[in-house]
């Protein structure tokens, strides 16, 4: 929500900030946890956080995660759990 009094150019990089998960009957999910403009620390607490939100949705937690992998745009995908 958007009042007259608040900053566009600050809501605008708060509402590209934000990740959104959308469980539905599917087995795989690729989030966007980080850019190029970030440091190593920033990338990982991003993942650390998108992970626990993540399984946190998860009705067994991480009984019902098998593996998570990590990939970047053009590299091969690293497994990071499982």
């Amino acid at each position: 929500m958007m009042l007259h009094t608040d900053n566009l150019e600050t809501k605008v990089t708060e509402q590209r900030s934000q990740v959104k998960f959308q469980l539905k009957k599917v087995l795989c999910m690729g989030v966007a946890v980080g850019n190029v403009c970030m440091t190593a620390d920033e990338v990982m607490q991003n993942s650390l956080m998108a992970i626990n939100f993540l399984v946190s949705l998860l009705k067994k937690n991480w009984n019902n995660v098998k593996r998570l992998h990590m990939k970047s745009t053009m590299g091969k995908p690293v497994l990071i759990y499982g």
